[in-house]
Order: structure tokens, then sequence, then C-alpha cells
């Protein structure tokens, strides 16, 4: 089937705004993410809907007034977290409040108070064991709106009176008022599995719509196609190590590249190490790379500083092999399970139950894409000077080059004696903390995948190898 194959090349453009709209936004309302979005991805939506099925195995949901992305998760991914009113990603504690917000809600009317809102979140939040909310605490209640001012912005809540924030200061003297959009607060939560029905967080992931064993090769074929197809979608760059031979030749295919520029507008780039869907201007991209800020500067100028070692002293570097997708899959699972409350009763046996069709059906979840985005324009894949020892041949394990935490903050902190004027002061003053935030945000766009004692250097950092910096003179 060829993408988008109704569309006109004089529509062309505008289809693939809307796609764009709702791969980056997989929840769309009439004020979100703009006041612009919803009307354009309306008008393309029955095509969309179709698209999205074949090539990625996505639904897509329109409903009145929202346009809600069902995705399909094929690992787990820490990287693309919900933010607070000051930009800081979400905590345990804020996801926790805002799934029971929603289940509050659910059962509201057309309005609730803040105070009201705040009490039931409380009362549900002190049967979790470990969990609680106090609405006597500050920081409780900073937590708690956090997580309501992440529904107001999409649309499940609005303001009719009162100020959130001046509830937060003083609950006692000030009160907020929302009307709540029921149609939006459905949307918000659209889980792929009935969670009592779940052992393990691996039960979300996969695609539901082709579980079972594929019925011939023309099947798994698309399967196949369709994963492929998230990974160069989702993963700022895919290596060809990282993934078996099935998933490798999809991502050889011309097919896969000739439907992703056709569905996104986005060109997809191979080098001999994988393959980068390159996002020209970051119409898709939700982490921008090279970017501002103290931790974006310290991280681009770490890449130069690493490729230039490497470069001049490869000698020196020792190599080892990075875990396999599946190894990283089943770590963050266990860590995630281990916080499962025991089962019993009804819920046992429904889990059980469901365990075992799946046994029967679908075996083991596969690792491929997470929501997150294409490479900036111009973060290519490089074609290997600072690359891993890549495996060729199948069955190969790849090695790269591995930096101790010792190597690396001696080079951050040379960094900041050398750059430090130009940076956050507060950042500065915690080192550890800012050589933490850089490579956090090196690992989310492929550039090192972190280990015990250091980070291993992954191909697509060599980009940055010819990185020059200098201070802006301030005027006076």
């Amino acid at each position: 089937m060829r993408v988008a194959q109704n569309v006109s090349a004089l529509d062309l453009d505008e289809y693939q705004q809307a796609a764009r709209q709702v791969l980056r936004h997989p929840l769309i309302t009439a004020s979100y993410p703009d006041r612009t979005a919803l009307p354009l991805v309306r008008k393309w939506a029955s095509q969309l809907r179709v698209d999205l099925a074949e090539t990625l195995g996505y639904t897509l949901v329109s409903d009145g007034d929202t346009v809600r992305l069902r995705r399909v998760q094929d690992t787990l991914d820490a990287t693309h977290p919900a933010f607070t009113r000051a930009r800081k990603p979400f905590d345990r504690r804020r996801y926790a409040y805002l799934v029971l917000a929603l289940s509050v809600l659910g059962r509201a009317g057309t309005q609730i108070a803040l105070s009201e809102l705040a009490d039931a979140v409380a009362a549900e939040a002190g049967r979790v064991d470990g969990l609680g909310m106090d609405n006597a605490r500050k920081p409780d209640r900073d937590a708690f709106v956090d997580a309501v001012a992440w529904l107001e912005t999409r649309g499940a809540l609005r303001m009719a009176d009162g100020s959130a924030v001046d509830w937060v200061n003083d609950p006692e003297r000030a009160e907020a008022l929302y009307d709540i959009d029921r149609e939006i607060t459905g949307a918000v939560y659209a889980p792929s599995r009935v969670l009592q029905h779940l052992n393990s967080v691996t039960g979300l992931l996969g695609d539901a719509a082709s579980a079972g064993p594929a019925q011939g090769i023309n099947a798994e074929r698309r399967r196949t196609g369709r994963r492929a197809r998230r990974l160069a979608l989702e993963q700022p760059v895919v290596y060809y190590a990282d993934v078996d031979e099935g998933l490798r030749g999809q991502l050889r295919a011309p097919a896969l590249a000739e439907d992703l520029e056709r569905l996104t507008g986005l060109p997809l780039e191979r080098r001999a190490e994988g393959v980068a869907l390159i996002n020209t201007g970051g119409r898709l991209t939700d982490i921008t790379f090279p970017g501002t800020g103290t931790v974006a500067q310290a991280a681009l100028l770490l890449c130069a500083r690493i490729a230039g070692y490497l470069t001049f002293s490869p000698h020196r570097v020792e190599k080892l092999p990075a875990a396999t997708a599946a190894e990283r899959l089943a770590d963050a699972a266990a860590r995630i399970d281990a916080a499962l409350p025991a089962r019993s009763g009804v819920t046992a046996l429904l889990a059980d139950a469901a365990d075992a069709a799946a046994t029967d059906g679908a075996g083991q979840p596969s690792a491929a894409a997470t929501p997150g985005g294409a490479l900036p324009s111009g973060d290519a894949l490089p074609s290997g000077d600072v690359a891993a020892e890549a495996t060729k041949a199948a069955g190969r394990e790849a090695t790269y080059p591995f930096l101790s935490d010792s190597w690396l903050r001696a080079e951050l902190t040379k960094l900041v004696e050398e750059f430090g004027s130009g940076m956050s002061e507060r950042q500065i003053a915690d080192p550890a903390s800012l050589l933490d935030d850089a490579l956090n945000l090196l690992a989310s766009v492929g550039f090192v995948a972190r280990t015990d004692g250091g980070a291993l250097i992954l191909p697509l950092l060599a980009r940055y190898r010819g990185v020059t910096a200098q201070l802006k003179e301030t005027t006076k």
C-alpha cells in the first residue's frame, strides 16, 4: 500500500503537517497544542487513520473536538516525561496524583472546586502505601497542582474562577473552580490493556492488533515492517547492531524510507551503522540538540572533547559491549514491576488468565520504539570516525568506546573553568549534577549509553567532533 495514495501533490505538504502534529501530540484538542492543530488534523483524519494503521499499527480516534492517537509501545523509555509548571520532569508522586485526579474527575459532575478535588485525591492517595497526600503541606499541594495544571493545559479542565496559585499559597483563604471537559478527560487516559489483567508492565507493550502468531510469511513481513517504521520514526537513531536480522533487512528496504518520507515529509538517512530520520527545522522532535541552556551547552562541549580524545588517543580507550535492547527492556521492567502491589482475589485470577492467553498468543513483547522523534536537521549519522567496531556480520557483538565517570568529570570541570562565565551559576555550582544531566541528554538522543562506572560512546556522537566554542562578549 502506498502512503497518502489519495493525496495530491498540491495537498501533500498540508497532509504531512497534519501527520507531524498528531505524531508529535497524541492528544489534540480545541486548545492544545494550539488552536490551529485540531481543524488541520480533522481535515485529514480519514486518510491519516488508514495510513497510520497500515504503516505503524497506530489507531487514530476522532471524537467530537478531540483527536487521540493510540500508539504502540514496543519498549520502556524514561526520556519523555510530563513536565511541571516550572518545566521540571514529573516525579513519581506527581504521576500518581495525576492518575488519581483523572479517576476522581471521571466520577465528578461538570464542575469541581480545587479543594474538593484535592480532598478526594488525598483520600485515594491515603489508601496507597508509601504515597499519601497532606493538603496542609505545601510540597504536596505543589505536586497536586502540577498535575492539575497538566490537565488544564490540555483542556481537560478549564478555570472558571479563582486561582490555583493562590490556593497553593493559602488554601484557607483562596479557592479555584474548574469546568470539566468529560470528552477530553476520557481521552487522556487510554491504556491498551486492562490494567487489572496485567502482572508486569511488559503487558502494555506490543501491537495488540497483530498479537498472536503471524499467519504466513507476508503477515510476518508486514508486522516486522511496522516495527521497523516505528523504530525509525520514534528513535533519534537506530543502530543496526541493536536489532535482529529481520528488522535490519526492513530498515534497509527502500520502501521504509519512501513510506516515512511521504508520511512525515522528513528524509531518512542511512549510514554504515544505522538509520536516522532527519528532522528539518525541528518539526517533529521533542528534544532539540544542539539546544540552549547550560545543560545543552555542556553536553555539546563534552561531545567535542570526547570525539577529540577518541580520535587522537584511540589506543588508550577500552571497548565494551552495550546491553542489548532485550536486556535493557528486562532491566527496566524488573525495576518497575518491583513496585507492583501484591495481587489477591479476583485481580489475581484476572491477571493469571491474561498471562495464559498471552502465552498461547503473542508470546514475549518485542523491543523497538518509544515516543521520541527524529534528529534535528543536520544531525546526520556519521560514517564511523568515533564509531563502535560495529558488527557487520550477524551474530557478532558490537563493542563501543568506554569512558569512565572520573574521566568525564575531569573534562566537565575543565569545560566549566573555560566556559563557566556563559553558564548558569546555579548549575555549574553542582558539577556532578550537571554532568548527570548532560549525559542523560546525550543518552536520550542516541549519542551515549550510560553504564556502570561511565558511558559507552555511540557512533552518532562523531557528528560533533569538529565543534568549536566561543564565549559571547558582554557589552557594557
